[in-house]
């Protein structure tokens, strides 16, 4: 089941006299993961959207929301996943990609079927964003490994951290999605 709200985007002068309710209100994304559904929010900054997939003890489909107006999710849009939990399979178009902890992959305009499911017994908790698509690239799983690696910070700041680039365009042609994942070191704040 894929089930979505919509955001407005807001103007940088209004969101400086939000109260804290107001600023969770319009900018948190409290329930990402919920069992056997994929979460996604539709904003209007520049029509991307972010969520997540995580399927429990059931295989769940990305289907396409009301606002994207398409026969199906990737008709005018990329992908970008990174599983942050245990073991899981992403199925595109009937080719089966085992993702581990920290792996990526992208997803290319023009895919009709995508589906999300646990594998080895473990729990895989899938981070989704999506972006407008003007050509067609193909889906491509990025590992640890291939990804590009930046180490910046210092303990001094309580900063020291690892930038990991999943999905760049030094790694994999994308559109104009580009995601990573940040990693705090021991005992640093930085966020």
């Amino acid at each position: 089941m894929t089930k979505s709200e919509f955001r407005y985007a807001h103007h940088p002068e209004d969101v400086k006299k939000y109260t804290t309710q107001e600023l969770r209100d319009h900018f948190l994304i409290p329930e990402l993961f919920k069992k056997n559904e994929i979460n996604l929010t539709y904003t209007m900054y520049d029509r991307y959207i972010a969520g997540g997939a995580f399927p429990v003890d059931k295989k769940i489909s990305l289907e396409p929301i009301d606002d994207l107006k398409a026969d199906f999710f990737l008709e005018r849009r990329e992908l970008g996943i990174i599983n942050v939990g245990g073991k899981g399979k992403v199925t595109v178009d009937g080719e089966v990609y085992k993702l581990g902890h920290r792996e990526a992959l992208y997803v290319g305009r023009g895919n009709k079927e995508v589906t999300f499911e646990a594998a080895d017994g473990e729990q895989p908790y899938f981070y989704l964003n999506s972006a407008p698509a003007h050509k067609a690239f193909p889906t491509k799983k990025v590992t640890r490994k291939e990804a590009e690696v930046v180490e910046l910070g210092d303990d001094k700041y309580s900063n020291k951290r690892t930038i990991n680039k999943l999905l760049v365009n030094s790694v994999v042609e994308t559109c104009q999605l580009q995601m990573g994942m940040t990693e705090l070191k021991e005992g640093n704040i930085w966020n």
